[in-house]
């Protein structure tokens, strides 16, 4: 089964604050709520990050690795998907109104003997949800960064 997703939001941070926050494969796990570990494997020669990571859905654990096949900073990381879920994962960083759009895009195959049509609208909920969250808790992070670094400037 293949899932779609997708969602942005404005932050109040530059995008070059939210690039770098978001490059961080820690920093991913620590704002995506069913993403329990992110791991750097290692700095792949276009810059980007070959990361391990696993992700629970419905208590179940997928685990596997992403590449940056895209590194673009601070515009865009492309990653694709290879292990339990496969796939590709795509953020864009856009300058916008003096802070960034944050866009997230995912399409990856859900394994599993159920059928589509129970699981869609499950799965659908779950990962709308999900990005929702993620959003949130990176605005969280971002912002608050930001006037972290304000105040010790003044």
């Amino acid at each position: 089964m293949t899932v779609h997703t997708s969602d942005d939001r404005w932050l109040d941070a530059p995008v070059e604050t939210v690039f770098a926050f978001m490059d961080e494969p820690a920093n991913q796990a620590a704002v995506t709520p069913s993403l329990t570990r992110a791991e750097r494997i290692e700095r792949l020669p276009n810059s980007g990050n070959h990361a391990a990571y696993e992700y629970k859905m419905f208590g179940i654990t997928f685990t596997g690795e992403v590449r940056a096949t895209t590194y673009e900073p601070p515009e865009r990381i492309v990653y694709e998907m290879r292990g339990d879920l496969t796939g590709r994962i795509a953020w864009r960083f856009e300058p916008e109104r003096g802070g960034t759009r944050l866009t997230y895009a995912a399409e990856y195959e859900v394994p599993g003997p159920l059928p589509e049509v129970l699981l869609a609208p499950l799965i659908r909920w779950y990962n709308r949800r999900e990005v929702r969250r993620l959003l949130e808790n990176v605005a969280e992070a971002v912002e608050g960064e930001e006037q972290v670094v304000a105040r010790s400037l003044s």
